[in-house]
């Protein structure tokens, strides 16, 4: 699914963009299935907006942002289960993590046109800190999405730089780090960007009229043990690639 030149390219820059890696159907099936999900919420008790608080924008600019976050999707349709095991998935995690590839956990993150929330650039590490920093994100896109609907920037490289302070623990200083330094990263609908998550990335306000939707799943080698325990999901541990040198008894965390 990857050539040597791709895995070269991310150990050295901290992202990968692979293009085509599920076809027009599957991509259609997890679309429907995302807006399923979205309707099933707004109808419970569970529905809410996701928007990061903070000062990296105006106040009255943040508060009407929309981003509908829901964590765990394979535990709401079975679409994105196929799509979190699928074959060309396993293809590119393998090598890029080694021949052992366990799930961490999957959420969605939609902007809704004209008011999709941004993200200020950050680093996943502070979330879910392990030791090895194996753990890589899989931002499955399921729109064409280019810095108009608010894409997703990263810098480089900068998962070289170990764990940095960030401001509480969920962004970095948006003075410092502007998401205009970010490298762009567009995509298509089926395209998937794999990042380190020490990489720093970010995404910018969903400013025009189509939706931004994507799944994001984390994947860690088993064998990467969180330093702590935090951000832990029911269910979490499924085997994508090879097998869990740990034997353990896995018990559900709710």
């Amino acid at each position: 699914m990857i050539t040597q030149e791709q895995i070269d390219f991310y150990h050295e820059n901290g992202y990968l963009l692979v293009k085509g890696l599920f076809n027009s159907e599957e991509v259609e099936a997890m679309r429907t299935a995302t807006d399923a999900i979205i309707d099933r919420a707004a109808k419970s008790k569970f529905d809410r907006s996701d928007t990061w608080q903070g000062d990296y924008l105006p106040p009255e600019q943040l508060k009407k942002l929309v981003l509908k976050g829901f964590h765990d999707v394979h535990y709401h349709d079975a679409v994105f289960t196929r799509a979190l095991c699928h074959p060309n998935m396993a293809a590119v995690l393998s090598r890029l993590i080694g021949p052992n590839v366990q799930v961490h956990h999957s959420k969605m993150l939609v902007k809704p046109p004209e008011k999709g929330a941004a993200f200020p650039m950050h680093q996943d590490y502070p979330y879910f800190p392990h030791a090895n920093h194996s753990m890589i994100a899989a931002s499955i896109h399921l729109d064409d999405s280019d810095m108009e609907n608010g894409c997703l920037c990263v810098i480089p490289g900068t998962h070289k730089n170990g764990p940095m302070p960030h401001v509480g623990a969920h962004y970095l200083d948006h003075k410092e780090y502007p998401i205009s330094l970010g490298t762009p990263c567009p995509a298509s609908a089926g395209d998937v960007l794999f990042f380190n998550y020490l990489t720093i990335h970010g995404s910018d306000v969903n400013r025009s009229s189509r939706p931004r939707r994507n799944v994001l799943v984390q994947y860690r080698d088993p064998e990467d043990l969180p330093t702590e325990e935090v951000h832990v999901n029911w269910g979490q541990g499924l085997m994508v690639c090879g097998h869990n040198p740990i034997f353990k008894e896995y018990k559900g965390a709710h």
